[in-house]
């Protein structure tokens, strides 16, 4: 897996975490840390939640050979 596939999963993985907040708590950890939904801010972080998302369809349907480069063959 790239650095920009773990950096984008990993950005993915926070903006799932601040999903689970509003449904569950309705708390939206983003826009109490920048200031409202609304703002420019808070829009540009929830921008690039979601085309992180779609840069993580490639993992998704990346097939499973290219995932494991680097790991040692399985012995069966």
């Amino acid at each position: 897996m790239s650095g920009l596939q773990r950096t984008c999963l990993t950005i993915l993985i926070i903006g799932g975490i601040n999903w689970g907040l509003i449904g569950f708590f309705r708390f939206d950890l983003i826009s109490v840390i920048f200031g409202g939904a609304y703002t420019a801010l808070s829009r540009i972080i929830f921008g690039i939640v979601g085309l992180c998302a779609l840069y993580c369809l490639t993992i998704l349907f990346k097939p499973s050979e290219e995932l494991e480069r680097g790991r040692e063959p399985e012995i069966r």
